[in-house]
């Protein structure tokens, strides 16, 4: 009898807790199987086929862990969306991935109510888990609760594993979805649920530890498959909405959490909190907390450690696939280092001709997981130019050292990490060179204390426009239309030329460095 895999765990013991929401309503595992089944059920009604995409636009709640537990048992794929972004970006997504349902909640209501002017989905395939609109008004969508209504809370038949296909950048700056093959029909889903439980043993993490702790949005990559990770586990998951410090803190205290994911901008805020607030709060339960998303310095990492013990962990891996893994110990004798190869993981630098780097030697990370393949949806072209040899890379540059362990000296050349959440200049420059008043622009991270970067622009404009306070509150309007809240720039400089060469290639890294001079950003 398997000791982990949601499913036969909850059909064992139903009375077991499962799952908190932020507003304190909790399920158990029974309550929480009992949902997902239905909602495989509902999605079969309405002529959803194995390899078909369920698109999401979420908050942190029940309806999307119960979407992730059925997709996950009925071969669809889930495409969460990123609840923050505009209409025109949800509805590409949403279209891009083919989505035959989308389930979407409250605050992304009037986001999708446009998005969906332009969408080859019947609304009869579009749910809110708020306000759905008056009847047979244009801005009216069913109910979630109608995709479970009158269906059967059992184990659905003929359950084939599904998969998460999350959406990363393209060559152009739009997003592309991350595709894995589905598993074959006979792979069944609780095997792949073991295999993700199991996962946590790469970072000391026994079945049945307690009580996981989600503190990010579940529409990112890593933050979901953890979710579901300690769910297959036999553990309890609370979900936070909006994260503060000592929110997190009274959450440790309150449900006895064992264990999180986290980015180092939370580390930043709780360091920041008074001596007293940080004893207030009993926090023994903790016993394993993982980061990775974004670089943490050396003195924030000595810190976090210093305080809540050697139970920090770290990694290295992407939404195309991983990875390392520095224990607490390992990154204390190497510190800087995201680990060594997974178990199941290779990793190799080679240099710009594809041979295989000296320890010590700077050059493209690329990595290699077990049997694992995926492709960019729609992409061919990005997709050969991530493979080599069977191996794979999201274009990081770092070395390895004598003893095989990873350390990063680049992320992609132009990504900007803010928070852990990735930003892509290509997207933003593709809307403001798009401004009547811009010749040419680029965009860039610069250092920010608390989030690790910000959004900058640098501008030059038409001939005959000269700066001011007024052409910049102008580009600020035209981001605030066109661009999510944390891609729009922070700051906009303005300059008679932007430095390219005869071909057109911008030299970013003039405008880019100055700002990094005496700064850890790891180029």
């Amino acid at each position: 009898m398997a000791d982990t895999g949601f499913w036969d765990l909850a059909e064992r013991e139903p009375d077991r807790a499962a799952l908190v929401e932020p507003d304190g309503t909790r399920w158990t595992a029974g309550e929480l199987y009992a949902g997902a089944n239905r909602v495989v059920h509902g999605l079969r009604a309405l002529g959803l086929k194995p390899g078909d995409a369920v698109a999401t636009v979420l908050a942190n709640e029940a309806a999307m862990v119960e979407l992730a537990l059925a997709t996950a048992q009925a071969g669809f794929y889930l495409t969460p969306i990123n609840r923050n972004l505009t209409p025109a970006e949800i509805g590409y997504i949403a279209a891009d991935c083919d989505a035959k349902a989308l389930v979407f909640g409250p605050q992304a209501h009037e986001a999708v109510s446009r998005a969906a002017r332009d969408l080859k989905l019947e609304r009869g395939a579009i749910f809110s888990t708020g306000a759905t609109g008056a009847t047979g008004s244009p801005t009216a969508f069913r109910p979630f609760a109608d995709l479970k209504a009158g269906q059967s809370a059992a184990r659905p038949p003929e359950r084939r594993a599904g998969l998460v296909m999350n959406y990363t950048s393209g060559t152009t700056g739009r997003p592309k979805g991350v595709r894995r093959m589905l598993p074959p029909p006979e792979v069944s889903p609780d095997v792949i649920a073991q295999r993700y439980a199991m996962f946590l043993k790469l970072f000391g993490i026994a079945p049945r530890e307690g009580v996981h702790l989600t503190v990010s949005p579940l529409y990112h990559t890593a933050v979901l498959s953890f979710c579901l990770n300690h769910l297959h586990n036999g553990d309890a998951v609370v979900l936070m909405e909006k994260w503060t410090p000592e929110g997190m803190l009274a959450a440790v205290e309150r449900e006895r959490v064992t264990s999180s994911h986290m980015v180092p901008t939370h580390f930043n805020r709780l360091l920041a909190l008074p001596d007293d607030v940080k004893r207030k709060y009993d926090l023994s339960s903790l016993r394993h907390v993982i980061h990775s998303a974004a670089p943490c310095p050396v003195e924030i990492k000595r810190r976090m450690l210093a305080w809540w013990g050697p139970i920090i962990y770290e990694y290295y891996a992407a939404s195309e696939g991983g990875g390392t893994v520095a224990s607490p110990e390992e990154w204390l004798k190497k510190p800087g280092t995201v680990g060594k190869a997974w178990p199941m993981s290779e990793i190799r630098i080679l240099d710009d001709a594809g041979q295989p780097c000296r320890p010590n030697d700077v050059g493209t990370v690329y990595m290699r997981m077990a049997d694992y393949r995926f492709e960019y949806h729609k992409d061919r072209d990005k997709t050969k130019g991530a493979w080599k040899d069977g191996l794979f890379t999201v274009g990081d540059a770092g070395f390895l050292d004598e003893d095989g362990f990873l350390f990063l000296c680049d992320r992609k050349a132009d990504l900007i990490i803010s928070g852990g959440v990735n930003i892509y200049p290509a997207e933003i420059e593709g809307v403001i060179i798009n401004h009547p008043k811009v010749r040419d622009v680029a965009v860039f991270g610069v250092p920010d204390d608390d989030w690790g970067e910000q959004v900058k622009a640098v501008v030059e404009l038409e001939a005959g426009i000269r700066p001011s306070a007024e052409v910049e509150s102008e580009l600020r309007d035209f981001c605030l239309a066109e661009l999510a809240k944390h891609k729009r720039p922070r700051t906009i400089d303005f300059v008679e030329e932007l430095p390219r060469d005869p071909s057109g290639k911008l030299y970013k890294r003039k405008l880019r460095d100055p700002y990094w001079v005496g700064r850890d950003r790891l180029i």
